[in-house]
């Protein structure tokens, strides 16, 4: 009977469980790592003692064009703990509280989202014919002038389009900051391109919004981990590594744990973060040009801040801030199952690319997002604040500058059993959930093919 190869994976977010999971449907020997206590990565959820209630450390939506995300969630049984709003509906509040939607019309894509633009209040009719004109030119640029795209920044790519200051304000900001985690002087505009063409030209469902009904860690940590565990894989936590064992002919022979055990494979994944890889590689492939190249990719920030009023001050699942420090409310009482029995309502705000508010005090940063709150929705003034909190992840995203493009590495690496998966590596994507499945799908795909199996599907 032949051995199945065996397969060490380091890594516990969406990137480590797709890749394991990929595996195991090929029948391959998996062991991941994960050196926290629980498995997600900088996508998890947990208990707050305090009050009781799940919390999600920072607000997730998927779209219906998250083709590789879907179908994983698909696989591991979490597809019923998804919440398709099929006609895509965005509430946009203005400061003053004027409101406006852009709501996908029923009709086939893109048509459905041109009839959405031309109904978008927050702009005047000639933006709104700009805009879709803006658009067309982007995705032509995408095919015929990449490389221009790839060198320049959203903002610069809308003085070239001759987008008004409004419309960038009411419409391509806050999709740029939404999608891509980064000010729109600094985030590349081949990947908004991109966002755009998959979300937005394509078909009618590619354009719907998706998001889950539970935490994040019952979406999709436990049913990975229970996958994995009855193909005959192994899951550690608490399983930090601190090293890699290379051979004389650039392969990867184990991993060492910091407990002091070692564990040896032909195949290995690491779906870090960059710079928790280069920690681990010994010095000389470090020092690699494939590898050394990863020391000009930066990490950009996103607060998610949690409020418990005494009542109920929103009924939509989410709404869009435009001109406040917060970007995004998420009503965690319309989104999650059975959330709205209990007593206190809980509120989830979003501030993307927040790299100059991450030394804030967080009890000046709850302020601020209540200040916001009682601004942009005037019902919420005068309700009681029961518990807030506030999370800082600083390390969110890779921060998806211009030049962020040619310093992302694919999956391959020199070192010959060693595959690269993380929503940072390069997939064409910022660095979404969707981008990190991509990842996990291809390291396993190029591995597959490397041992001569089947590529996972």
């Amino acid at each position: 009977m032949t051995r199945r190869p065996r397969v060490v994976i380091i890594g516990g977010g969406f990137a480590g469980l797709s890749a394991a999971v990929a595996l195991c449907r090929r029948g391959l020997g998996v062991t991941l790592l994960e050196q926290k206590p629980e498995l997600g990565g900088r996508a998890y959820s947990f208990v707050d003692e305090q009050i009781g209630d799940t919390v999600d450390n920072g607000q997730h939506l998927m779209m219906g064009c998250y083709d590789q995300a879907l179908s994983f969630l698909k696989t591991i049984g979490a597809a019923d703990r998804l919440v398709f709003q099929e006609n895509m509906t965005v509430e946009m509040i203005a400061p003053g509280g004027a409101r406006a939607r852009l709501r996908a019309a029923r009709l086939p894509g893109p048509a459905h989202m041109a009839q959405a633009v031309m109904r978008y209040a927050h702009l005047k009719l000639a933006e709104r014919v700009s805009l879709l004109v803006g658009g067309a030119r982007m995705l032509a640029m995408q095919r015929f002038e990449r490389s221009s795209l790839e060198r320049s920044s959203v903002s610069a790519l809308m003085d070239r389009l001759g987008q008004s200051e409004n419309a960038r304000r009411v419409f391509w900001y806050p999709l740029t900051i939404a999608t891509l985690n980064e000010e729109p002087s600094q985030a590349s505009a081949a990947l908004l391109a991109e966002v755009l063409r998959r979300a937005f030209f394509g078909r009618r469902r590619n354009s719907a919004l998706v998001y889950a009904n539970v935490g994040l860690s019952e979406l999709y940590c436990v049913p990975s981990r229970a996958y994995i565990e009855r193909s005959g894989g192994a899951v550690m936590t608490h399983a930090a590594v601190t090293g890699l064992e290379l051979d004389g002919g650039g392969r990867v022979l184990k991993v060492r744990l910091r407990e002091g055990r070692e564990i040896s494979a032909d195949y290995f994944i690491s779906a870090v973060p960059w710079g928790a890889l280069l920690r681990i590689l010994p010095a000389t492939a470090a020092e690699d040009a494939f590898f050394s190249r990863l020391n000009r990719l930066s990490f950009s920030p996103i607060i998610c801040a949690h409020l418990w009023l005494d009542r109920q001050v929103i009924d939509a699942p989410f709404v869009g801030f435009i001109g406040t420090t917060t970007q995004w409310l998420f009503n965690k009482d319309a989104i999650w199952t059975g959330r709205a029995s209990r007593a206190a309502a809980h509120l989830s705000f979003v501030i993307s690319g927040a790299r100059s508010l991450t030394e804030r005090p967080n009890q000046e940063l709850a302020e601020q997002v209540l200040s916001d709150l009682n601004a942009m929705i005037p019902q919420a003034r005068g309700a009681g604040v029961l518990r807030t909190l506030v999370i800082k992840e600083k390390q969110a995203t890779m921060a998806p500058s211009p030049e962020s493009w040619a310093a992302r590495p694919q999956c391959v690496t020199p070192l010959g059993n060693l595959f690269l998966a993380g929503d940072w590596v390069q997939t064409g994507l910022p660095a979404t959930i969707e981008s990190a499945v991509t990842a996990g799908h291809n390291a396993a795909n190029a591995l597959a093919a490397r041992a001569g199996l089947k590529a996972a599907a």
